[in-house]
């Protein structure tokens, strides 16, 4: 699978607490959102800590995401979020705004655990 690094939300980012992904993408700068595209959260390091974390993909027709829409949400169980698991392998979502971003929200005192979101074409879903 091709990752594009314009299309890269997050990338080994630490999730202890709340917080919304490291990147941001600009879908006028990235060429527009593809057909059949699917968006991927990774983890990276094992979590410890939390009980959950909460991952949502959020759009919005400005950068500073004031107004936003949450167009995906899942929880995820700390006992799942494991090194090298992937936890998401969805479909991009239709009604995407300009601006799209992860956001993560944590359940618990976080002490450790990273994951990376992307969006790819080249995905078997």
């Amino acid at each position: 699978m091709l990752i594009d690094n314009s299309l890269v939300l997050s990338e080994g980012q630490s999730v202890l607490a709340t917080a919304a992904s490291t990147n941001v993408i600009d879908q006028t700068a990235a060429g527009g959102a593809h057909t059949h595209a699917a968006f991927i959260v990774r983890v990276d390091q094992t979590f410890a800590g939390s009980t959950a974390v909460k991952i949502a993909l959020e759009t919005s027709a400005a950068s500073a995401f004031g107004t936003k829409k949450e167009v995906f949400a899942t929880s995820v169980a700390a006992a799942d979020l494991v090194a090298g698991a992937t936890v998401v392998k969805a479909v991009l979502p239709a009604g995407l705004l300009r601006y799209i971003r992860g956001y993560y929200t944590v359940t618990g005192e976080g002490t450790a655990g990273k994951l990376s979101m992307y969006i790819t074409e080249a995905v078997d879903l």
